[in-house]
């Protein structure tokens, strides 16, 4: 970083990039290429993924996951139903039925 300067990482399409996924992707400079080359929704995606558990020690599981699954290849987390909280989007049939079967648990 020249002078001070750091380079704002890019976030999701309808969620900002949390600090703790922040520093995860400045932890390896090759998954933060990855990042950035992968749209917006995408990015958006992962972090949902990452935002969208109920408890603290399964999200640090998603946390740690997030650089090697970049590096391995993928642009998206594995078996994810896709962001349900876009504005832009109504939902699909397989999110709500999705959706529906965790609520009947």
């Amino acid at each position: 970083m020249e002078s001070g300067f750091k380079k704002e990482i890019s976030g999701g399409t309808a969620h900002k990039l949390p600090m703790d996924l922040q520093n995860t992707l400045l932890s390896s400079p090759k998954a933060l290429l990855l990042w950035e080359d992968i749209t917006p929704l995408a990015r958006n995606e992962w972090i949902c993924w990452v935002e969208s558990v109920k408890r603290e020690d399964t999200r640090g599981e998603h946390l740690e996951r997030v650089v090697p699954e970049l590096i391995g290849g993928k642009r998206r987390p594995c078996c994810w139903i896709g962001c349900v909280h876009r504005k832009d989007k109504v939902m699909s049939a397989s999110q709500k039925y999705i959706l529906g079967k965790k609520g009947k648990k």
